[in-house]
C-alpha cells in the first residue's frame, strides 16, 4: 500500500518526507490519475475539515474510491462531537490522571505528532489519543477541574501551525511512522493482511501460543498475511483487510471499540461488534433464548422489585450471574436465603439486571463451536474437582477441569442441533454454545462470542483443519466483500 500526503498548497508545505508523495488537494479531486489509483493510503493534512470544505471532500472522495484517508469522515465528525470528546475522556480518565500528575497549572495543550509527543513522558497517552482521534497533527487541550483533568476539545494542528523548531521532530516522527509501515508490508506471495489482537499478558487468553502460530501458518497457506497487534495499535487498522480478535471481549472494552472501528473501516472482523454486544451480557442472552424457545435451565431476570420471589421460582441451590461475567468469573452458586441476599447486593451494585438459574448439576459441559452456520468443534469440559464449574479459582491460583474433544459427527445429534439452532438468533460469526445435558434433554447455558480455541485441546479431532477452516472463512469473506465493492 502506498502513502500520499495531501495538502493545500505542496509549495507551503514545510516538511519533506523521504519515499512519501505530496499532492495538492485540488489535484487529488479532479485529476483521474488519483481517482485511478489503489492500495492507497491518504493522509488529509488540509488546513480545514469543516464540512463540505476541501479537507472534508478529499476524506470523503478518498473512502469512495476504496484509498483509506487518515483522517477518516468518522473521525473528523468525532473531532466535532462534544459526547464522542467527553467519552474519549472518561475512558483515558486513569491514564490522563496519571500523566499530568505533576503539573501545576490548571491548563495543558499536547501536540501530537504522527502519534508522538516532543516529550517522551507522555507517550503512552499520546498513542491511546491517536487510536482515538486518527489525525496525523493534533492538538488536545486539558483542563483542571473539580480535582480532576479533563479533555477540553481536539483539533487538528495545520501545517503553518507546526513551531520551526518541532520541523525536526515532526519529521523524524513521520519517517518513523510510514517506515513501520513499510516494515510491515505484506510478503509478495501474500493477497491480504490479518490483523490478531491479542493480549500477552491475559490470564485467560481464548488461544494459547501453538495455537496463534498455527492460525498464521494456516492464513499463509491461503496467501494472506498476519501481523499480531495489541491495544496501543487502533491507529494502524486501516492497513488490513480482516480482523481477528483474539483476547477477551467486553462492550465496555478496547476489544470493542477494535471492533467497531474496523467494522467501520471495511475490515472482515471476528468477533463482529454485534456478536460482541449480544453475547456478552446474559440478559441479552436470556431474553433471546427464551422468545424463541430454545431451551434452557428455568431462568428468572432479576431486579429489586423481585428479588424476593427468586427462591419460590428457582428453589435452591440457585446460580446467579453477573450479566457480563466471562471465564467462571461473576457466576455465583448460592445455597442459602443468607447467601443468595450477600451476592444478589454486590451484582446490584454492578448492574441494575441480574440472571438467576435453576441450578442443573452435571459432570460436565458441551462445548460446541460453530463458524459461518457450520459446526466446527465438539468438546467436553469437565467440572473442576470438588467444584460445580469447569474452572475453581484459589486466590491466585486457576484449577480447571479435563476436557475432551469429539468429532461433530460423534457428538449427540440433538446437542448439535440446538446449538446452531442457538447461534442462528446471533448472526454468522465464530461462536461457542455452551450446553448441558441431563439425561435426554439439552439445555442452552449461554453462547460466547469469544470461544476457546487452544492447542491441543479444540483442535484435537480436526488438528491443522481447524486453523484452515477458520482461516478460509477470513479468506471467502475478503474476497465476498471485495467483489462487492466493484460491483
Amino acid at each position: 500500500m502506498t502513502s500520499l500526503i495531501v495538502v493545500d498548497r505542496p509549495e507551503l508545505w514545510p516538511l519533506s518526507i523521504t519515499g512519501v508523495e505530496v499532492a495538492a488537494a485540488r489535484d487529488y479531486l479532479t485529476l483521474d490519475e488519483f481517482g485511478r489509483r489503489r492500495h492507497t493510503r491518504v493522509f488529509n493534512l488540509c488546513r480545514s475539515y469543516r464540512y463540505q470544505s476541501t479537507g472534508y471532500y478529499v476524506s470523503l472522495l478518498g473512502e469512495a474510491r476504496g484509498h483509506r484517508p487518515m483522517p477518516s469522515v468518522g473521525t473528523l465528525q468525532d473531532l466535532r462531537s462534544p459526547a464522542i470528546i467527553r467519552i474519549a475522556s472518561e475512558d483515558l480518565a486513569q491514564l490522563i490522571k496519571s500523566s499530568l500528575a505533576s503539573l501545576r497549572s490548571d491548563a495543558f495543550t499536547l501536540s501530537i505528532y504522527f502519534g508522538r509527543n516532543m516529550a517522551t513522558r507522555y507517550q503512552t497517552l499520546c498513542t491511546r489519543l491517536f487510536s482515538h482521534f486518527q489525525t496525523p497533527l493534533l492538538r488536545v487541550q486539558f483542563v483542571h477541574k473539580a480535582n480532576e483533568w479533563q479533555i477540553r476539545n481536539v483539533r487538528v494542528i495545520a501545517a503553518r501551525e507546526i513551531p520551526e523548531s518541532h520541523h525536526s521532530f515532526v519529521i523524524e516522527s513521520a519517517i518513523r511512522y510510514f517506515g513501520s509501515r513499510q516494515r510491515g508490508k505484506r510478503p509478495a506471495d501474500s493477497r491480504y493482511d490479518l490483523a490478531i489482537l491479542h493480549d500477552q499478558d491475559e490470564k485467560d487468553t481464548p488461544s494459547n501460543a501453538r495455537a496463534l502460530d498455527r492460525f498464521v501458518r494456516a492464513a499463509a497457506s491461503l496467501g494472506i498475511a498476519t501481523r499480531f497487534i495489541t491495544q496501543d495499535d487502533s491507529a494502524r487498522l486501516a492497513e488490513f483487510d480482516a480482523l481477528f480478535i483474539r483476547a477477551t471481549t467486553r462492550v465496555n472494552h478496547y476489544t470493542y471499540r477494535f471492533s467497531q472501528r474496523a467494522e467501520a473501516e471495511g475490515l472482515v472482523v471476528v468477533d463482529a461488534p454485534r456478536d460482541i454486544i449480544r453475547c456478552s451480557n446474559k440478559v441479552y442472552l436470556a431474553e433471546r433464548l427464551t422468545r424463541h424457545r430454545v431451551a434452557t435451565p428455568k431462568t428468572m431476570i432479576v431486579h429489586a422489585g423481585n428479588r424476593q420471589h427468586i427462591i419460590e421460582l428457582l428453589k435452591l441451590p440457585c446460580i446467579l450471574k453477573q450479566p457480563d461475567s466471562a471465564f467462571s468469573q461473576g457466576v455465583h452458586k448460592v445455597d442459602t436465603q443468607a447467601e443468595l441476599n450477600e451476592k444478589l447486593d454486590a451484582l446490584f451494585d454492578i448492574s441494575d439486571l441480574v440472571v438467576a438459574q435453576s441450578f442443573l448439576p452435571t459432570d460436565f459441559d458441551w462445548r460446541i463451536g460453530v463458524l459461518d452456520g457450520v459446526p466446527l468443534f465438539a468438546c467436553r469440559y469437565y467440572m473442576a474437582r470438588r467444584h460445580w464449574q469447569i474452572v475453581r479459582r484459589d486466590g491466585e491460583r486457576i484449577i480447571e477441569g479435563n476436557a475432551d474433544t469429539l468429532a461433530v459427527e460423534d457428538a449427540p445429534a440433538e446437542v448439535i442441533r440446538i446449538a446452531l439452532r442457538a447461534t442462528r438468533l446471533i448472526g454468522r460469526g465464530l461462536y461457542g454454545v455452551d450446553i448441558k445435558q441431563s439425561r435426554n434433554r439439552c439445555y442452552v447455558i449461554e453462547i460466547n462470542d469469544n470461544p476457546n480455541i487452544d492447542a491441543g485441546i479444540e483442535d484435537a479431532v480436526l488438528k491443522g483443519a481447524l486453523y484452515d477452516r477458520v482461516m478460509r472463512y477470513f479468506l471467502d469473506s475478503i474476497e465476498k466483500r471485495k467483489a462487492a465493492r466493484t460491483t
